[in-house]
Formats: C-alpha cells, sequence, structure tokens
C-alpha cells in the first residue's frame, strides 16, 4: 500500500528537516516550501493527501495560504503546525477549512495521530485547546435535527478522531452499529462526509468533548 503524500510548508529548515525525518517510513514528503507566495501553487500542482502548514510565513501568511487552497478547489487536508498556543487562531484556521490544529512543542507521536486522524477524514484539536477552541466556534444557530444520546455519544467520540472499531469497543456494540448510527446522524444533519460532521458538531455544540 502506498504512504499518503504530504507537503511541509515551514520557513526554518531545522523544523522541516525534523519533519521529514519523522515521517520517513509514514508518509512521503514529496517537496517542502519555505515561502509563503509559493505554496498555494506547489500544493495546487502536486495534490498531496496532507498539508502541513505553518502559520508564521514570510510574504504571505499560512492562513491567507489556506484561503487560496480553499478558493481554488484544493481538496489537501490541511494541518496547522505552530508554535502559537491561540485558540481565536485556530478557530479561524478551522473555519478557514483546515483540518487540524497541532502546536509545534507537541510530541512526534502526537503529530503522527493528527496525520492519521486527518486522513481518515476526522479533525485533530490539541486535547489542551479542545474546550477553548469548542467555545469559541459555538454557533447561536439550531441544530437542524435533535439527536438520540446514543447518537450524540458516538458523535462525540467520531469528534474526537475515534475510528468505528474503537467506538463500537467503547460502546459495546458492533463496528455495523456505529457506522449506521454515524451515517443516520450525517442523514439528519444533511453532511455529506465526517469532515463535514466534525466541523456541524463543533460549530453547533452537539457534543461535550
Amino acid at each position: 500500500m502506498s504512504l499518503p503524500t504530504v507537503v511541509v510548508v515551514d520557513d526554518h529548515q531545522v523544523v522541516t528537516e525534523g519533519l521529514v525525518h519523522l515521517l520517513r517510513g509514514q508518509a512521503d514528503v514529496v517537496t517542502t516550501v519555505s515561502d509563503g507566495r509559493l505554496a498555494a501553487a506547489v500544493v495546487a500542482r502536486l495534490r498531496p493527501d496532507v498539508v502541513l502548514l505553518d502559520i508564521s510565513l514570510p510574504n504571505v501568511s499560512g492562513l491567507e495560504v489556506i484561503r487560496q487552497l480553499r478558493g481554488s478547489g484544493v481538496n489537501s487536508r490541511l494541518i496547522v503546525f505552530t508554535m502559537h498556543a491561540d485558540a481565536a487562531l485556530a478557530v479561524e484556521a478551522l473555519t478557514g477549512g483546515a483540518a487540524g490544529f497541532v502546536l509545534k512543542d507537541a510530541s512526534g507521536e502526537e503529530l503522527l495521530d493528527a496525520l492519521q486522524v486527518v486522513l481518515e477524514g476526522g479533525t485533530y484539536l490539541p486535547a489542551a485547546m479542545t474546550k477553548e477552541i469548542l467555545t469559541l466556534m459555538m454557533s447561536a444557530s439550531e441544530p437542524r435535527a435533535e439527536l438520540t444520546a446514543q447518537q450524540r455519544e458516538v458523535l462525540r467520540l467520531v469528534v474526537q478522531g475515534q475510528r468505528a472499531k474503537e467506538i463500537a469497543s467503547a460502546l459495546d456494540v458492533s463496528t455495523r452499529a456505529v457506522e449506521a448510527i454515524k451515517y443516520k446522524t450525517m442523514q439528519q444533519l444533511d453532511v455529506h462526509s465526517t469532515a463535514e460532521l466534525v466541523r456541524f458538531a463543533i460549530e453547533h455544540r452537539l457534543v461535550r468533548l
């Protein structure tokens, strides 16, 4: 099975080299980019599975790169990788189209976990910042359908990035049952992917982590 492809966008060589070393055997780093002005064009050309993207870049910020990529229809999953433990910054990145937010003081294991979560369609948030981020992302609008307690529990675990097999084990039900509950919830909320489901749950505060 081929490895997922990754583009690293960061202007610090030591960080870039560290990421390339960390991802060896886990992902194929197809290129690295150090200038924000070049990032969107490079990603649009290579169409990697995941982009690891710093916020503080020369000339064009990482947030602007996110907007450019989403505006051009590029479907690569975006993980913000930053030194800034700022919930407002995380919210801006996530609402702009990022699928993950990881701090540069995180362990290598956490970054690999984030990579796996977003590759599977989930959204990754740092545990220490999750509550603050969810509070900031609170939406005044009401959910489109009332969910059962079981749906909310499955949804909570999906938002945390757990896989169907893990959720099934935690709730003592079959994996097929978890998938059925998740599919029914997506139908009720009129969302069409796991990423949309997670974002809707976060924005509408449907779960408590």
